[in-house]
């Protein structure tokens, strides 16, 4: 899939996180993601896939159960961001947003 594709995927879920106090788009890894706060939790990157920043340890759980990779950056792996493909489908991006949102509106200053 294409980063166009994802990103109409995640423009498709992103409408219930956008009716949330302080949630946005901004740019993020020459993308557009959105934010909570001016932190951003989501974005589509430029493989088609979803990804997103949550807690190390949950993380770690997702992949463990294979359904998110780590997400790896000029050849270093990142603790927190994870993607997720397009084929895993709306629930599933949907489901993986809220958790993103949850972290980053728990670790965000107000």
């Amino acid at each position: 899939m294409t980063r166009e594709a994802a990103q109409a995927l995640l423009e498709q879920v992103a409408s219930e996180f956008l009716q949330k106090p302080g949630v946005d788009w901004g740019a993020i890894f020459g993308s557009t993601g959105l934010r909570v706060r001016g932190k951003v939790f989501a974005v589509a990157n430029h493989a088609g896939d979803l990804m997103v920043k949550i807690s190390e340890s949950r993380a770690d759980e997702l992949i463990a159960d294979g359904a998110v990779t780590r997400m790896v950056m000029r050849g270093r792996e990142m603790r927190e961001w994870v993607t997720m493909p397009i084929e895993a489908g709306p629930d599933n991006w949907r489901e993986l947003l809220s958790e993103a949102y949850d972290y980053l509106d728990e670790i965000t200053p107000r």
